[in-house]
């Protein structure tokens, strides 16, 4: 299987995982036009599991090092199937709730908020769980990256007072539960791995390509029960049904399945970095993604438009401090 060799590569990886997971939600965005997010997410969550079999059986199956895709699942223990399965009930849950967030209050509003709450949550327990890097750099860098959040929200409740009412209120309140359910979801999939030797890891352990596999089985079956009661008891809007779905246009489900594509590829690709980067650093570098969220926010969807100079400033802030927090993270990791 393919297998990061340095922390350079590793760090890229990050990276590629922070456009990922802060770009994906662009697909809801499309599709939500003509397509409710209910709908849209069974898509998205088909989109992840077909990619966690497509990424098994070729980046995880080639190469002479670690074990192959399909061996490796056949040798795994109960317990960690069981842990990265419980990973993937817990992050869905937490992104059905993201994605009501972002459809009540925005993509600015909701990502910074939920993300980022997660990435401080998140880097403290999977830190604790496997440390690897400089605390205090590291701890800095979320220190810095929280600073952003705060600056983000103020800006954010310039922007939508008086304006969005009770649901971009209920939206912010969706978005913070959402960001604590996904706090805690990386670290029971790193926990069925052995993050220190991919190249032969240990007995009833998993690779990063099967725990990702295992991980999107437990998103796909928790859909069927979390997303059925978000259908039928939604949190804006009227009930939703399976006819509704299956009366949708191909097109539009591929917009979907396109979303879950690309989260699924962001998220593959930070296990893969773990084994170099640590989990608390490749998760905390991947958590960056509010601010390629903000961004695509800002520019493209326009959620700020009209703001006035002290909102602006108080946008251009958040950007230096995630970005300042991003570089101590990295730093961090090469302590």
């Amino acid at each position: 299987m393919f297998i990061v060799q340095n922390y350079l590569l590793a760090v890229v990886l990050c990276f590629i995982t922070m456009l990922c997971w802060g770009s994906w939600a662009n697909t809801q965005k499309l599709a939500g036009k003509t397509w409710r997010y209910e709908l849209f997410y069974w898509d998205y969550v088909i989109g992840i599991l077909l990619f966690s079999i497509v990424l098994g059986l070729t980046l995880g199956s080639t190469g002479e090092m670690g074990r192959g895709f399909l061996t490796d699942l056949g040798q795994i223990s109960p317990d960690n199937y069981v842990s990265a399965l419980i990973g993937g009930a817990i992050f869905n849950l937490a992104n059905i709730l993201l994605s009501a967030a972002i459809s009540m209050a925005g993509m600015t509003v909701a990502f910074p908020l939920g993300v980022g709450i997660a990435l401080v949550l998140g880097v403290i327990v999977n830190y604790i769980g496997a440390p690897k890097g400089d605390p205090f750099t590291l701890f800095l860098g979320v220190a810095l990256v929280m600073v952003a959040i705060i600056v983000n929200a103020i800006a954010s409740g310039k922007m939508h007072r008086g304006a969005s009412g009770g649901t971009s209120k209920k939206g912010a309140v969706i978005a913070i539960i959402a960001g604590v359910l996904m706090a805690f979801f990386y670290r029971f999939v790193a926990a069925a791995m052995d993050l220190d030797n991919f190249e032969s890891p240990t007995p009833g352990m998993a690779t990063p390509y099967s725990a990702f596999f295992i991980f999107a089985v437990g998103i796909f079956l928790s859909n069927i029960v979390f997303n059925t009661v978000v259908m039928r008891r939604p949190f804006v809007g009227k009930p939703v049904s399976y006819s509704d779905y299956f009366r949708g246009r191909m097109s539009t489900h591929m917009v979907g399945v396109l979303g879950g594509i690309i989260w699924g590829l962001g998220t593959a690709l930070s296990y893969i970095a773990a084994g170099k980067a640590g989990a608390a650093i490749s998760y905390a570098l991947g958590q960056g993604a509010p601010m390629v969220a903000a961004l695509w926010g800002i520019f493209v969807w326009k959620e700020f438009k009209g703001a006035s100079g002290t909102v602006n400033t108080l946008l251009a802030l958040m950007f230096l401090f995630f970005i300042s927090g991003l570089g101590a993270i990295i730093v961090s990791g090469a302590n």
